[in-house]
């Protein structure tokens, strides 16, 4: 399972990484601070993201655009999966489907999970928006101000 999950992370990454060609010179420009900002934590973001039951392409995707290691992001999400689905198993070998039949007994409507797809991808169209719009060199130049040194890119590799 944790193979499959993270070879299909893997397209949404590689689709992403992609999608870098049609951003503007301007907007690549602007998220120069965020790339190295991903350099530095985004193999932990990978992790994280893929070892919770958070949207995790929320994450995947701007890592993907600022053009994250490959091979970094593919055995961060690997080892965070294993983490996951393990604990997946764990949980469900001691509590098993008596803890889920209480809740899933009552949804005799689909229509909350549509809702629930629709709200996540608007909020997901909406992190990839700002990612490409925001002045990251004014942002990340309070919080992390190392992010606007160009030699500290080049030391990172």
């Amino acid at each position: 399972a944790a193979l499959t999950s993270t070879a299909a992370k893997q397209i949404i990454f590689y689709v992403s990484y992609g999608g870098r060609k049609i951003i503007s010179e301007k907007t690549k420009r602007r998220m120069k601070p965020f790339q190295k900002l991903v350099k530095r934590y985004g193999g932990s973001a990978a992790f994280v993201a893929a070892a919770t039951p958070i949207p995790d392409d929320l994450v995947y995707i701007p890592l993907g655009l600022a053009k994250y290691n490959p091979k970094r992001f593919f055995i961060a999400t690997l080892l965070g999966k294993i983490v996951l689905y393990y604990v997946i198993v764990l949980i469900s070998h001691y509590m098993g489907l008596s803890f889920l039949e209480s809740i899933l007994q009552d949804i005799e409507d689909p229509l909350p999970i549509y809702i629930g797809i629709i709200i996540l991808t608007a909020a997901l169209t909406i992190i990839i928006i700002l990612l490409l719009r925001l002045n990251w060199e004014r942002i990340l130049g309070k919080v992390a101000p190392w992010t606007l040194d160009d030699n500290d890119a080049n030391n990172q590799n």
